[in-house]
């Protein structure tokens, strides 16, 4: 039962490892500054999971296995949060989420169908 605990315990901590890659990854390859705030923050919140709750198999049934749990329920609550106000104050300053099928308008900082003024 040990040896399977170990192997859970390892197989969780190399998956977490993995999503910390690809969210990094992920962060550089993203076209405009919202698409990588998500790939951040997703990847983030499930690697920060994984890498826990393997630690907390390393652990066993101690006080630490507690105080992981404590620090995973704080990460789980202001990761999102803070990603949250990141976007949020991007868009008070004047940054423009991308619209449109193949991101109309992405880096400008300025939205394309707000702009333009109708048809007559």
């Amino acid at each position: 039962m040990a040896l399977f605990l170990d192997g859970l315990s390892w197989l969780l901590l190399t998956l977490g490892g993995l999503f910390v890659l690809v969210g990094g990854i992920g962060a550089l390859r993203m076209p405009n500054f919202f698409t990588r705030v998500h790939a951040a923050s997703v990847t983030d919140s499930m690697a920060a999971m994984l890498i826990l709750f393997g630690v907390m198999l390393q652990a066993g049934l101690s006080i630490a296995t507690i105080k992981l749990l404590a620090i995973l329920f704080f990460l789980l609550m202001t990761s999102p949060t803070a990603s949250y106000a990141l976007a949020s104050a991007a868009v008070l300053s004047g940054q423009v989420p991308a619209t449109g099928p193949q991101g109309e308008g992405q880096g400008s900082g300025k939205s394309t169908h707000a702009d333009t003024p109708p048809a007559s």
